[in-house]
């Protein structure tokens, strides 16, 4: 069963289970929140559409987290002007789990299990694999006889060099 459901302005397509990225919303992380400007629901032969949309249909879904898309560039330059626009953003996205699709007077049975968005910074540990480590068993090393020295060499002398005397 899917639908198309319109979410902040844009037309998604939507399943049980789907993880979407959509323009920021005003709810807080974890909040469940609901659709109801579902424009098409197919549930496998049975099509129907909304005009414009569906009565009683809704889509639930779940917030997992808030965070921003890639950096946008923005350059504007004139040809032979000395006139060029340098400028650069970032789009505020929010990522919702479906919960589900939800007909006429249809109500949710049972949710799926949202897991923590975790934020992964390179080049750092994060907490989590420090504290559920395994302790390690002590190994003892087998003690080893010491190591024979190497023998010391001696500088090479120097040559003396004696000058001939002339007649």
């Amino acid at each position: 069963m899917y639908a198309i459901v319109e979410i902040a302005g844009q037309q998604f397509k939507v399943e049980r289970g789907n993880k979407v990225y959509v323009h920021r919303l005003e709810a807080n992380e974890g909040a469940k929140i609901e659709f109801d400007r579902v424009l098409l629901i197919s549930n496998g032969d049975n099509i129907s559409v909304g005009s414009p949309t569906v009565d009683g249909a809704k889509v639930a879904a779940t917030v997992i987290t808030h965070l921003k898309g890639d950096k946008v560039i923005i350059f504007k330059k004139k040809r032979r002007k000395t006139t060029q626009k340098w400028n650069n953003h970032r789009q505020s996205f929010t990522q919702i789990l479906i919960q589900g699709v939800l007909g006429k007077g249809e109500t949710l049975k049972d949710e799926i299990k949202v897991e923590k968005y975790e934020k992964k910074v390179f080049g750092m540990k994060s907490k989590k694999s420090e504290t559920e480590t395994a302790p390690v068993a002590e190994v003892k090393a087998e003690k080893k006889a010491p190591a024979k020295k190497a023998p010391v060499k001696k500088a090479a002398a120097k040559k003396t060099t004696t000058k001939k005397k002339e007649d």
